[in-house]
């Protein structure tokens, strides 16, 4: 490449939205029309395929080891005597919801990035999946829930503390600086509440609450599967229909208005979603770290565009979680690790870099 075209590059990647090329293919029906992103498209393919590769092998490996023949031979409805119990009521449903789990807090992830313009906006960084992960904490503790209450509970805990870092951070209008400090401050102090419950709680409660806190899939049955992937079926349309908004409201607000974008409400609405989508994954498996926060990124960077890759962080996200979970079952075995200690390995460094990064620019 010649220093021509890394300057042409370089100067690509720092256009505004605005100033980008659309790229893709549009396809009408009828009065509606959607622009298809071939690159995207690639990229959701040859994640999704990895996405399956890897959780075959997750579903062989293990104290009782299965070919993978045999693991996709019972998946299409002929398992043998041993498989049928492994792989359907132990193994598949920690994969599937791994991979609900990543793809809820991929979409999350991306919709916040977005919303305030900073990779440090992600709901594990300002502090709703510690607010979702309070709300089920005391749903555990104090209640002793059910897999539906603890779900109730994170959602009802993620919306307060969105709400609750909104309103103090709001100073004629929002700042990104501000939203992510304030929110990593919400983060703090409700973890200090979290550990005060724990703290007070029965002992069989604290076991069941430290193993969830930590972001784990082990013992994940089929309630957790339905409870994620029931979130993904009602919310994930929801956030890729509210892709274009998003879209109009990366150019500024004042344009977005003009383009007809109802900026308020549309904004509400997003965070709503995005809070939605990321409780709904603590719920299911805990706070998860670094997931989120390194999905958009990612995702960003192989589609090659600056807007929020909703769909293609979802597939980011999912990759993430099931890789994290083979290598937290592999690293140590027999010894099985929470498969949050493994993403919070790989977005820890990603973090540091980050806040350098941002520092030296003057970006924070």
């Amino acid at each position: 490449m010649t220093t021509l075209e890394r300057s042409a590059q370089t100067e690509s990647r720092d256009l505004a939205p605005s100033e980008l090329p659309l790229r893709g293919r549009v396809i009408r029906f009828r009065g509606f029309s959607v622009r298809l992103d071939l690159r995207a498209v690639a990229v959701c393919a040859v994640v999704g395929g990895l996405i399956v590769a890897v959780g075959l092998w997750s579903i062989s490996v293990g104290d009782f080891p299965i070919p993978i023949s045999d693991v996709i031979a019972t998946l299409l409805g002929n398992p043998t005597e041993d498989s049928e119990f492994i792989v359907g009521t132990l193994r598949l449903p920690r994969v599937l919801v791994g991979v609900g789990v990543g793809a809820a807090f991929g979409m999350s992830g991306a919709i916040f990035q977005a919303l305030v313009r900073n990779p440090l906006g992600s709901p594990d960084i300002i502090g709703f999946n510690s607010g979702a992960a309070l709300g089920a904490v005391t749903t555990i503790v104090v209640v002793g829930g059910s897999s539906f209450q603890v779900s109730v509970g994170a959602l009802l805990g993620g919306v307060i503390a969105a709400l609750l870092v909104y309103l103090l951070a709001w100073k004629r209008g929002i700042q990104a600086y501000r939203l992510v400090l304030v929110g990593i401050g919400v983060g703090f102090a409700i973890t200090a509440v979290i550990d005060y419950l724990v703290t007070r709680a029965e002992i069989n409660d604290v076991q069941r609450a430290a193993v969830w806190l930590t972001g784990s899939l082990n013992g994940r049955s089929w309630d957790e599967v339905r409870i994620v992937w029931l979130a993904l079926l009602v919310l994930g349309p929801l956030a890729i229909l509210m892709q274009r908004t998003l879209d109009r409201l990366d150019l500024g607000d004042d344009t977005a208005a003009a383009l007809g974008v109802r900026v308020s409400r549309s904004k509400l609405t997003l965070v709503l979603v995005g809070v939605a989508l990321a409780a709904l994954g603590v719920a299911a498996a805990g706070p998860i770290a670094f997931v989120a926060f390194v999905s958009g990124p990612i995702a960003r960077r192989l589609v090659d565009t600056p807007r929020a890759a909703i769909v293609p962080a979802a597939f980011i996200g999912a990759l993430v979680v099931v890789v994290a979970d083979l290598a937290a079952r592999g690293v140590l075995a027999p010894t099985e690790l929470p498969v949050g200690i493994m993403t919070a390995l790989i977005g820890a460094p990603y973090l540091l870099w980050l806040l350098t990064r941002q520092a030296r620019t003057g970006a924070l």
